[in-house]
Parts: structure tokens; C-alpha cells; sequence
């Protein structure tokens, strides 16, 4: 199907895409397009406005903050150039691994991490992850910056923190501790595709991260099985007892992909394999 009509903006610094989506109410920021565009020909969103990204430089960078304890993403970086970045290898390659995974080359390639997450599907990769990674996201308007944790900033399908007006600019990620590893597990629709029910924990010297994605409206944090492995044991029976339990607690939908019991019981599994996977990495 044919786009509608609509008008077109391509702004050249970031205070110029703020303002632009402040003037006009229904004007929506264009990243790479692979779920906007896609959603716009079904004619399930018609924007008045398109303010397209591209030429905002400045959002395509990855770099450290100046303390070194942050990697800093911004919005407009593409899966495939967090696969290839050097910055995310040594901070937090779990990220380049995840990003690797999603669709095929020709996604990567166009599809950005904030596109992924300001979408806010729970079948998409990245929500989950960066929830277990206690990440925050800077996001943009004409009255300033503010910073927002991920566990405020994803407020359910297709909707975030991210407001009218504002524009998300920037996704900030702790750089990994010695003694920590990150991993995802999780049932996808073929080898690259969506998820059914995923899994994501990292595991270090404080304690253990888990979020449960696909299963709720948000990401969830398991924080019971958190509370479980607080003595720092990660054996496989430690970790499985400490999952016990988890499904019940979960409310997940039933669609064509999966009823909501078999979620329940896949939700516990990937989370014994995203810990189990993540605690051999600290090892190392």
C-alpha cells in the first residue's frame, strides 16, 4: 500500500528536529524507518509531519563519557554499526552480540537502537537487554534534557517516556566491572527473527539482573530470582531453584506464536540460560 501524503523535514542539528516536532502535533522523528514506514503504508499511523534524522551527525557517535564509566550511544547508531564498534567490545559486547542477531543485514543496516526501543514492541531485542543493564536514556525537548532509567522509560506497547515534543537523543550504558557478564537467551521466531519470550541478565559483584521480555506490556524484572542468587551461587541447580516459581508470577498473553502457559515456563528457562550464560562470563 501507498504512503499517504505527508510532509517531509530534514533538519540539520538536533535543536532544529526538537523544535519541529514541538510546532507540529502530529509529527512524528524518522531513525531508520524499518517500523515507522512499514506502519505508515498499513495506514496504522499517519503522521502530519516527518522529521527525518539523517543528517544529525551528532547521534551516530559512540564514545565513553570522560570518567570512563559509561558507554554512550547515540540514538541514530545502527545495529550494524554497534556490531562492528570497537567502544561496545570492550565496554559491553553483549550489545554487539544482541544487535548481530536482529533481521537480516539489510534491517541492520537502516535500524537504529533508539528506533528499537522507542517503538517499545516487547518482542523487540533491545528493551529487555538495557533493562538488565540498568541503562538510561537522555531524551530532548525545548525545555531541556533529562536523563530517564529504563526502568521509567518503557511505559508499554509503543509507548515510552519520551514525550510530545521531545526527542530521544542518546542511550548512556555502565561499562562493564571486572568479575561481570551479560548475556540474552530466549525462543525467536527462526534464527533472526523476533522474540517469543526473551531473557536478559548480567551478573557481577553486585549481585545478579534479570529481565523478562515478551511476557508483559514492559520488560520485567525477575526480582524474586534476584533475591534468590544474592548469595552468589551459580550452579546450575542453584540458579534453576532460584527460577522456580517465576512463570506463576507472570501474566503473559497467548497469541498465534505461543499460549501464555508455554511463555510461563519458557520465561523460566531462558532466565536460567541468560544467568548461567552470564555467570560463566564473569568468570572470565
Amino acid at each position: 500500500m501507498l504512503l499517504r501524503e505527508v510532509e517531509y523535514a530534514r533538519p540539520s542539528t538536533i535543536e532544529e528536529a526538537v523544535a519541529l516536532l514541538t510546532e507540529h502535533d502530529g509529527a512524528r522523528a524518522l531513525a531508520g524507518g524499518q517500523t515507522l514506514v512499514n506502519v505508515m503504508k498499513a495506514r496504522a499511523a499517519s503522521p502530519d509531519v516527518l522529521v527525518d534524522l539523517a543528517d544529525l551527525d551528532e547521534l551516530r557517535t559512540i564514545s565513553f563519557s570522560a570518567d570512563g564509566g559509561t558507554l554512550e550511544i547515540g540514538a541514530m547508531v545502527t545495529c550494524t554499526a554497534l556490531a562492528a564498534s570497537s567502544e561496545v567490545e570492550v565496554a559491553r559486547p553483549v550489545l554487539a552480540e544482541v544487535a548481530s542477531t536482529i533481521a537480516d543485514v539489510q534491517v541492520r543496516n537502516r535500524g537504529t537502537i533508539g528506533g528499537n526501543v522507542c517503538v517499545s514492541d516487547p518482542t523487540n531485542h533491545f528493551p529487555p537487554l538495557l533493562s538488565a543493564l540498568d541503562a538510561s536514556f537522555t531524551v530532548r525537548g525545548a525545555a531541556g534534557e533529562r536523563v530517564v532509567p529504563a526502568g521509567e522509560f518503557f511505559v508499554g506497547v509503543y509507548m515510552t517516556a519520551v514525550g510530545e515534543g521531545e526527542l530521544l537523543t542518546k542511550v548512556s550504558v555502565p561499562t562493564r566491572k571486572p568479575g561481570t557478564g551479560d548475556a540474552m537467551a530466549g525462543l525467536t521466531l527462526g534464527a533472526h527473527g523476533t522474540y517469543v519470550v526473551s531473557a536478559a541478565a548480567t551478573v557481577g559483584p553486585e549481585g545478579a539482573r534479570v529481565v523478562i521480555g515478551c511476557v508483559s506490556s514492559t520488560p520485567v524484572r525477575a526480582t524474586a530470582m534476584e533475591e534468590r542468587l544474592a548469595g552468589g551461587d551459580y550452579s546450575q541447580s542453584a540458579v534453576k531453584a532460584a527460577a522456580e516459581g517465576l512463570g506463576a508470577t507472570l501474566e503473559p498473553p497467548s497469541d498465534v506464536h505461543a499460549s501464555a502457559d508455554y511463555r510461563r515456563a519458557l520465561a523460566e528457562v531462558s532466565a536460567v540460560r541468560a544467568v548461567l550464560q552470564a555467570a560463566e562470563r564473569a568468570k572470565g
